[in-house]
């Protein structure tokens, strides 16, 4: 599925316009990254947690020319699926 697909998948489900509905899930994408950005975490209770991980600096190589080259520490978004997510799925 794709961002249009779920856009229309939310206005049918909650009786909106495709407008509205593309300007929520805006709003909660805008949220979630606004969140993210301040090292906060975002908890949907059943559906999810989104968070920043912190990847260590570390050595790795091109694999074209097989040279050694450092890859630099970065903050990296991270989600876990929550339960009823879980239970879902399986």
């Amino acid at each position: 599925m794709n961002k249009t697909e779920l856009i229309d998948h939310i206005a049918t489900s909650a009786d909106i316009s495709k407008a509205a509905a593309a300007r929520a899930l805006d709003a909660v994408i805008d949220g979630v990254t606004t969140t993210l950005q301040k090292n906060d975490s975002v908890t949907l209770v059943g559906f999810g947690t989104f968070s920043v991980s912190e990847r260590a600096a570390r050595t790795g190589r091109n694999p074209r020319t097989k040279e050694e080259i450092t890859i630099e520490a970065a903050k990296v978004p991270k989600f876990k699926a929550g339960k009823a997510l879980k239970d879902a799925v399986n």
